[in-house]
């Protein structure tokens, strides 16, 4: 009961405080402002504690810093850190600058068909598909084991033991992701670099797998995704040549940006 006897000057003030943290990120307090439609001098005073916004306004800078009203109860670090720790105060100028800087334009949404060479058998390829998509500022990845793959690992092979989903994070020469299995059972590093072609949908980079070593199983290889927009028709498509191939069977663009006859370093 006792959060809830606080006085105006109290409220101000603790807002104030963590509008002054919130805003640290940004070079320019007239660049923010403007960004947030509020004027630099009231903005100020936003900050000192000297004044409250109006329900519009508080509104908009809780949707703009990605938190909620209790700006007006209790510290910002609190509140960022138990609902994201990736883009909260510890994590948030590492590795959260590079989830919510993820443009369209660096890694599009849309369907991707993926292939790399096989963890459990050189001689063999995994081709899949997967969905990239856009949601609350951050980029993420989802789709589903092959089943053959499942079937050689000796794993489940029902929908929900082969879904896999993942975070993607902008770098200064491409995009990673982490991906995982449900329950965390297993995970995968992913990263890709555009590379040139024809119509700039390729990305080339490599997956390693978080296992232990396992001298008989490759554990970092080579991967190509490919982007197929957004249209279903062509997913189901590229979704019916998904699974376990040979080398020849590998689309020519693809078999030469894994390079399967060169070692992967």
């Amino acid at each position: 009961m006792t959060e809830m006897r606080r006085s105006p000057a109290e409220l101000r003030s603790m807002f104030g405080e963590n509008l002054r943290i919130l805003a640290q990120k940004y070079p320019s307090i007239s660049e923010l402002s403007r960004q947030l439609g509020i004027n630099r001098t009231q903005f100020n005073r936003y900050l000192s504690g000297e004044s409250f916004p109006r329900p519009d306004v508080l509104a908009r800078i809780c949707g703009f810093f990605k938190v909620d009203a209790r700006v007006l109860l209790e510290p910002v670090s609190g509140i960022s850190s138990g609902h994201d720790p990736i883009t909260g105060p510890f994590l948030g100028k590492f590795l959260g600058a590079g989830v919510e800087t993820v443009s369209d334009s660096i890694f599009p949404s849309g369907f991707y068909r993926f292939s790399r060479r096989s963890f459990l058998d050189r001689d063999r390829f995994v081709v899949g598909l997967v969905w990239v998509f856009r949601d609350g500022g951050a980029t993420f990845v989802r789709g589903y084991e092959a089943r053959a793959a499942m079937e050689a690992q000796g794993l489940g092979m029902n929908r929900d033991a082969r879904e896999f989903r993942g975070l993607v994070v902008r770098h200064e020469d491409g995009v990673s992701a982490m991906i995982s299995r449900k329950d965390a059972m297993t995970a995968s590093f992913n990263f890709l670099s555009r590379v040139t072609s024809f119509e700039n949908n390729y990305w080339v980079g490599y997956v390693a797998r978080t296992v232990r070593d396992m001298p008989d199983a490759e554990r970092v290889v080579r991967m190509v995704y490919e982007h197929l927009g957004t249209d279903i028709g062509r997913a189901k498509e590229a979704c019916k040549s998904g699974g376990y191939c040979t080398v020849d069977e590998l689309l020519p663009f693809h078999q030469r940006l894994l390079q399967p006859d060169a070692a992967f370093r």
